[in-house]
């Protein structure tokens, strides 16, 4: 195998474990974890519910995706890209990633008519956005200094927006 056969291995291996454990954990188990404990029925009840979840769960491939193709790295902090990532979902929105997760449990939220489920995804809101801004942007500033700042100036955090032309 060549060394560039075995980084797309190592790529593959390393966004499946964190898609299992992180995305796994905060998007699939928490959520069935409080409908039990709440006591909530778990037949879904809003069936096109399933298309919000379906949507943060395409965002987040894409997102998986750019940053393995062109990041070299997963969307962990501990393995990050190596370059800043600026195409696809990056070019409307830096944080699409946070996004996504929160599309697919506001889904389940939905889904199940469930106020702890929503409650939870306003948790994970407020503790992404204070990650984001107290961690993660001067993470990036440190590490791609000048690109990482134009890229700050040209896409917005949370809002997505059209990619400016030129």
């Amino acid at each position: 195998m060549s060394s560039n056969q075995d980084r797309r291995i190592s790529l593959l291996v390393r966004n499946t474990l964190f898609t299992l454990v992180v995305p796994g954990i905060g998007g699939v188990l928490v959520p069935i974890w409080l409908l039990r404990r709440s006591g909530a029925d778990s037949t879904p009840e809003v069936w096109p519910a399933v298309a919000v979840i379906a949507a943060g769960a395409g965002l987040y491939l894409a997102c998986v995706w750019r940053f393995a193709g062109e990041g070299g790295g997963t969307p962990g902090p501990w393995d990050a890209p190596r370059r800043v990532v600026a195409a696809g979902p990056y070019r409307w929105v830096r944080n699409p990633i946070y996004i996504s997760a929160l599309l697919v449990v506001l889904g389940e939220a939905w889904l199940f008519l469930s106020s702890s489920v929503l409650v939870y995804a306003i948790g994970m809101a407020l503790f992404f956005h204070l990650f984001v801004v107290g961690y993660e942007e001067p993470r990036l500033r440190r590490a791609f200094g000048e690109t990482y700042l134009e890229y700050l100036r040209a896409v917005p955090r949370w809002i997505p927006r059209p990619p400016r032309q030129g």
